[in-house]
């Protein structure tokens, strides 16, 4: 299938096509009709499978068909992103794909001075992509209204939730029309999760393209059996002994991040560390660091790495196994990109034994094991 089946204005191609994009992804092929025929959808996805597209284009579709009324715009499609860089790129994409359509959107997020953006929403806006905290400012001042939205996204729903934003999120939700077009995308759904869909969508349609089953073939996968107590000098080990440029490490939890950060850095391995509790400006700071090759490692928790795309990564190593077998595929495909090698490292002490059976089930394959370390059970 191409772009040109799924009955998108002929501008919209267009730009689809400067861009370079002639077949949809998956969720876009699935999601793309269904919403354009306004129906509810709830997509289990994760960074990187095109879903910004998936909503989107059908918004833009949408709102160029049906124009609002003259006078004053009001906002007809609202997106909450949990941060400001995803608010950001998707704001960039709308830019993108609705060029030469007569739709005005725009971006409002904290960190930054509100009067530029408020200038923005007084001339007129259709689309408005914001973080909760500064739209909930922004209405509270009375600058935003949303009794006009016809098109409600919620994007990475599980984020927000371990961000804290379900509050802000239900107060969101109870000023918009109840008569509208609401999607939910996340990358997990934990029990949260589903009691928000309970709440949000009606009667939704389910879409789940996650690739959780298949981890890339150019990815050298090795497990490294040793007791918990002994993980942090066996990644010291790691550090010091192997070839190791530039590494993403994932911890369970924001407070282990931490510990693990702090360790390395006393040992003298640059590192910092990702998490949910960490400000907006320091996230910032960790990701431009890293990616500048500044520092050797990022210590992340799985919710915190979303959208961490880093250039020619060598190496993911699993300070500990995730719960959820499919986090497992999600976390190592960050290395082995774009044809280059990679290689996963999975520390397993003798309380995620079943953890690491649930991998071999997934993935299909037993991960090989190094059984030769000073730190070996």
């Amino acid at each position: 299938m191409n772009f040109n089946e799924l009955n998108l204005h002929p501008v919209i191609l267009k730009n689809l096509e400067r861009e370079k994009y002639t077949q949809p992804t998956p969720i876009q092929e699935r999601a793309i009709p269904l919403l354009l025929q306004k129906r509810d959808l709830f997509g289990c996805a994760q960074t990187g499978t095109g879903k910004t597209a998936a909503f989107a284009l059908p918004i833009l579709q949408h709102l160029n068909e049906h124009p609002a009324p003259g006078g004053p715009r009001p906002i007809r499609a609202l997106i909450l992103a949990p941060t400001r860089e995803l608010a950001s790129q998707i704001h960039e994409s709308f830019v993108v794909y609705g060029k030469d359509l007569p739709v005005r959107h725009t971006v409002i997020f904290g960190g930054v001075g509100q009067n530029p953006q408020v200038d923005k929403i007084r001339k007129g806006v259709d689309v408005l992509i914001a973080t909760p905290g500064r739209l909930l400012d922004l209405i509270g001042q009375g600058f935003i209204k949303l009794h006009k939205v016809e098109h409600f996204v919620l994007d990475e729903a599980d984020r927000m939730l371990d961000m804290g934003f379900i509050k802000d999120i239900r107060r969101i939700v109870s000023l918009l029309p109840h008569r509208r077009n609401s999607l939910m995308f996340s990358a997990t759904l934990p029990e949260e999760v589903k009691h928000l869909v309970k709440e949000i969508l009606r009667t939704p349609e389910f879409i789940s393209v996650t690739p959780v089953s298949s981890s890339a073939s150019q990815i050298d996968q090795l497990v490294y059996h040793v007791e918990k107590d002994k993980k942090r000098e066996l990644l010291q080990h790691l550090f010091r002994n192997m070839d190791i440029e530039h590494a993403l490490v994932f911890t369970r939890t924001k407070r282990g991040a931490d510990r693990v950060s702090k360790f390395l850095n006393r040992e003298g391995i640059r590192a910092e560390a990702i998490h949910g509790d960490k400000s907006q400006s320091a996230r910032e700071r960790a990701l431009k660091v890293f990616k500048d090759r500044k520092i050797r490692v990022l210590v992340a928790t799985d919710i915190a790495s979303r959208g961490i795309d880093v250039d020619q990564l060598s190496h993911v190593i699993n300070f500990e196994l995730p719960e959820q077998a499919e986090t497992y595929v999600h976390r190592i495909g960050r290395t082995g990109r774009a044809g280059a090698s990679g290689q996963a490292i999975s520390l397993c002490s003798s309380e995620e034994k079943d953890l690491l059976k649930d991998i071999h089930k997934l993935i299909k394959k037993q991960l090989n094991v190094v059984s030769e370390h000073p730190f070996r059970k």
